[in-house]
């Protein structure tokens, strides 16, 4: 009887890990390809079936407009049929040039449009609501406020195409002192002043708290104030950006806010593992536990 006792603990404790993973999530965290390559193997079909399998119910693929066409169908069906949101992918983004705020000529009006006119299909294709976009890099020879003029010129371009697909570009600031130095979307603020100037329903913020904590901080203040312009959430730990619970961000608390306030979008895990393997995976799933128990 004592044997039995014995090891029927460890069972039991086996089993109430199992039901915790099949357990859904509080918020829409989105995994990305690959994020559980190894416990899931390489086909991301299988990927998005283990994801969904650990209680996630969100899913975001940067590169998706870059796969095949079938393969995109294959993804939209997969996520439709495992109940999982779809979040951003790419469809603007070219760090290496100033053009976006630089150029508002009929060339480059139209190359905008065709651009969103492709996103607009993969979009229908992957049951995508949300598109990342980024502004490029400064001009360091036109003045700040025309370059920002500039910008929302070409946004609202963009949304023409947008709007009657129902496709909603997420602007993405992105930090200097990290990563991108030099790009023209830095902060929370500044891209809530543009969305307010374009005003349309397909121009709003991609909130990404790990750019955001290393620019400039103030996280759930910047949130409340720019509310109303922000559907999408991004996190990673900063420093290191890893999963929440490697570095200085209480995303238990951020959680648990963005959960108060009725937060249905795709929280994208836009970060790496902190540790290789199947362990650093299972320690990835882990930490969303953690921080997910508020």
């Amino acid at each position: 009887m004592i044997r039995r006792h014995f090891l029927g603990a460890p069972l039991a404790a086996a089993g109430a890990a199992a039901q915790s993973n099949r357990a859904k999530f509080r918020l829409k965290y989105g995994p990305h390809p690959n994020m559980f390559r190894v416990s899931a193997g390489d086909n991301v079909i299988d990927q998005i079936k283990f994801s969904a399998d650990h209680g996630f119910t969100g899913w975001e693929d940067n590169g998706a407009n870059k796969r095949p066409v079938e393969e995109q169908k294959k993804i939209g069906e997969a996520l439709s049929r495992n109940g999982m949101t779809m979040g951003v992918f790419v469809s603007f983004a070219d760090f290496g040039n100033s053009d976006f705020v630089t150029r508002t000529d009929g060339e480059y009006r139209d190359f905008l449009r065709a651009r969103m006119r492709d996103a607009v299909e993969v979009a229908k294709r992957v049951g995508a609501k949300w598109t990342t976009v980024v502004p490029n890099a400064v001009n360091n020879k036109l003045d700040p406020g025309f370059q920002t003029a500039n910008c929302i010129t070409n946004l609202k371009v963009m949304c023409e195409i947008c709007e009657p697909a129902g496709l909603v570009m997420v602007l993405e600031p992105l930090n200097w002192y990290a990563n991108h130095p030099g790009l023209f979307l830095r902060t929370v603020p500044q891209a809530y002043a543009i969305c307010k100037a374009v005003n349309s329903p397909s121009c709003k913020i991609l909130d990404d708290l790990y750019h955001q904590q290393i620019d400039c901080g103030n996280l759930i203040p910047n949130m409340e104030k720019a509310w109303d312009e922000i559907p999408y959430i991004q996190v990673g730990d900063n420093p290191g950006r890893k999963e929440p619970t490697t570095g200085e961000i209480n995303y238990k608390k951020i959680f648990e806010w963005l959960y108060n306030r009725k937060f249905t979008g795709v929280v994208g895990m836009e970060h790496g593992n902190a540790r290789p393997g199947k362990e650093g995976e299972m320690a990835v799933i882990a930490a969303y536990r953690e921080c997910d128990n508020f």
